[in-house]
Parts: structure tokens; C-alpha cells; sequence
């Protein structure tokens, strides 16, 4: 399996060397945008660009005739996704901290979260759509989720004042431990959802 999660990485030569100037490119002009979006941008970037390549080269045919067994495929995604997720925000943090963009812990967390809520929704997608259609699926939901999410969050806080009350008494550090779960618990859910879909599916 291990050779599975590297092979993200090896296919990926070029993208990858365009990772770092990518980050500097938001460390120097993206200074109105929020540290945590980032980190979630760089924590998206291997494990999506790996989808999108499996997709082009339709490499889920070549991967079913090694001596892999299909749930193995799928957690090599989902493992590998999680690697790589934590290698992008190391890198990303100390590019950053080079060029002195000020972010904290805090917007780590976020970023991770919110990586797992993404991940586990996009996931799925790219065993459930035809070859040509996920890859600009996901930059779509992608776009979309960070243009509607904030607003949608803003009205709830408004018009919803129970709930807005109810979380503003709970403490920070149960705060973040219930959106750590829940973000986590969706992943694996995805998790088994995407193995039950490739292991049904015909190539």
C-alpha cells in the first residue's frame, strides 16, 4: 500500500515543483486572504491533482490489474490524502513564516477541518462520475463552497439565535474538539462510501 500512497507523489514531479512558487504567490499578494484558506488550499493540492491525473490517464485500470485488492486502492487514497494533507501545511508554514504572513494555530486547525469536510464530500465523486466530468466538478464545488459557505454561516448566526447562543457557551477547546470529530467521522464515512462504490464498479 505504501507504494500506492508514493505513487501520488512520483506521478506528480512537475506539479509538485510548482507547489512552493504557488504558496510564495499568496504569501506576497494574498495578504487579504484569511491564513487558514491558504493552508487549505495547499493541504487540497497533491491529493486532488493525484484524482485528476488517475482520471486522465484512466490509471484505475492498470492499478486493478496489479496484485492490489480494491479496498487496499481506495486507503491509499484516503491515507495518502491525510500524508500529504499534513506534509502541504508543514511546507505552506514555513514558507509563510519566511515571508513573515502572520497565521496561527488556530488557522491550522481550521484548515485541517475543513480539508476532511472537503475531502469527504469530493471524494466519492471522482468513483461516482464518468471519466472528463470530475476534475471540473470539484474545482466548481470547490469555487462554490467558498463563495456560498461565509454568507450561509453569517445568516444562521443571525436569524438562528439559539443556536448561535447555545455555541457561543460552549468553550473554545470543545468547540474545536466537536468540529475535529465531526469533520473526522465525515472523512471515514466517505471513507467506506467511495470503497463501496469502486468495489461495485466495472472498468
Amino acid at each position: 500500500m505504501f507504494n500506492l500512497i508514493k505513487k501520488d507523489i512520483i506521478i506528480q514531479k512537475s506539479q509538485v515543483l510548482l507547489f512552493i512558487p504557488f504558496i510564495v504567490f499568496f504569501a506576497l499578494f494574498g495578504e487579504h486572504m484569511s491564513p487558514a484558506f491558504i493552508f487549505l488550499i495547499a493541504s487540497t493540492y497533491i491529493p486532488i491533482n493525484g484524482y485528476i491525473y488517475d482520471e486522465r490517464v484512466e490509471s484505475n485500470i492498470l492499478l486493478n490489474s496489479l496484485p492490489y485488492t480494491r479496498k487496499e486502492i481506495v486507503a491509499a487514497k484516503y491515507i495518502g490524502a491525510i500524508v500529504y494533507m499534513i506534509l502541504s501545511i508543514g511546507v505552506a508554514g514555513i514558507i509563510l513564516y519566511l515571508f513573515n504572513y502572520d497565521y496561527m494555530i488556530r488557522d491550522i486547525a481550521i484548515a485541517a477541518g475543513l480539508f476532511f469536510v472537503f475531502a469527504a464530500l469530493a471524494f466519492p465523486l471522482f468513483y461516482i462520475l464518468k471519466p472528463g466530468y470530475i476534475g471540473m466538478a470539484v474545482m466548481i464545488g470547490f469555487i462554490v463552497s467558498v463563495l456560498i459557505l461565509p454568507p450561509i454561516v453569517q445568516f444562521l448566526a443571525k436569524h438562528f439565535t439559539a443556536i448561535t447562543e447555545f455555541l457561543t457557551s460552549l468553550s473554545t477547546t470543545i468547540l474545536y474538539f466537536s468540529g475535529a470529530g465531526i469533520a473526522i467521522g465525515l472523512y471515514f464515512i466517505s471513507w467506506m462510501v467511495s470503497q463501496f462504490i469502486y468495489q461495485h464498479k466495472a472498468f
